[in-house]
């Protein structure tokens, strides 16, 4: 099978989390400036899951150009993937709705980890059907992001023991280093 269809679905699916979470952001009852400011701390994390589902869809996006045909461990993988990134609204909301208190920066740094881990398995099975010579492999060579990553988010989960703020900017320090798509993809997309 080729990717178009693998592709459709997960951008659908991705469409609906983004959709959830900001269903998520409910109008205030007054209409005072000040209303808004009670909305502040789970806007605050929809930006941050939303720059976090924004830099999941546009990285998969360039993976899949890689991809030449779909077989059954990808289609898994992918669906792992998707699980987890399925569950950023709800974690997204639980954090912004206890203003960051220490349980809800635990749970969503532990999200981001496991999110982490979905897309390197379906990173790992393309490489595996691509083969270890193919423009993806040459492509994704090796980078430190990904371990700085992992750092960061359990500097992140670490953090909230003792001040759960500071676990915001971990979190947003690796979205920030993602912000800009996986070049290693993007430079080499047209093999």
């Amino acid at each position: 099978m080729n990717t178009s269809r693998l592709e459709a679905f997960s951008d659908g699916v991705i469409a609906i989390i983004i959709t959830i979470m900001v269903l998520e952001l409910k109008v205030p009852e007054s209409t005072e400036w000040n209303a808004l400011y009670s909305l502040a701390p789970k806007f605050i994390c929809y930006i941050l899951s939303f720059i976090y589902v924004g830099i999941y869809w546009n990285n998969h996006h360039h993976m899949l150009h890689y991809c030449n045909k779909v077989n059954g461990k990808i289609m898994w993988s992918n669906l792992f993937f998707l699980f987890w990134l399925s569950l950023m609204p709800f974690a997204t909301a639980w954090m912004g709705e206890h203003y960051f208190e220490k349980n809800t920066t635990i749970t969503y740094g532990i999200l981001l980890i496991l999110v982490a881990i979905g897309y390197t398995i379906l990173s790992y099975q393309i490489l595996q059907q691509e083969g270890k010579d193919s423009a993806y492999a040459r492509a994704i060579g090796s980078s430190n992001k990904e371990k700085a990553s992992i750092i960061l988010y359990i500097l992140g989960i670490a953090s909230s023991f003792f001040e759960s703020h500071l676990a915001l900017l971990f979190y947003y320090a690796v979205a920030i280093m993602w912000i800009i798509p996986d070049r290693r993809l993007e430079k080499n997309i047209n093999h």
